[in-house]
């Protein structure tokens, strides 16, 4: 079964929601605010996808943060840490189906997951 993770209102979890609904894919929502996010599945993230590929680093939790806090996240324990206090610091969203795991959203990159 594929898990989505994520937040409800976020748009790019709205478009990747609208594009597994137009292809027709069951998948399972895993809501943060709501859910929560536990270690081992954020522990599970960064081991299929790395820490720095889920760290994000573009939105606004990140910009908000003191610079001399972002720079000392310099290392996958700091980074967990971190994410898991600030679960809307993640990248989103996560897909899990088996054995292989996806972060962020495009169209291309939905099509190419599902085809392999």
């Amino acid at each position: 079964m594929l898990t989505i993770y994520g937040i409800k209102n976020c748009d790019t979890m709205k478009k990747a929601f609208n594009w597994l609904d137009e292809h027709q894919i069951k998948y399972q929502f895993h809501n943060y605010k709501t859910d929560g996010l536990s270690a081992e599945i954020l522990q599970n993230f960064m081991d299929k996808l790395g820490w720095q590929t889920i760290l994000n680093t573009r939105g606004t939790t990140w910009r908000k943060l003191d610079e001399a806090f972002r720079q000392s996240i310099d290392n996958a324990d700091a980074a967990k840490q971190l994410m898991l206090e600030q679960t809307s610091i993640i990248k989103r969203p996560i897909l899990i189906a088996g054995g292989k795991a996806l972060a962020g959203f495009s169209p291309e990159l939905y099509q190419q997951f599902f085809e392999n």
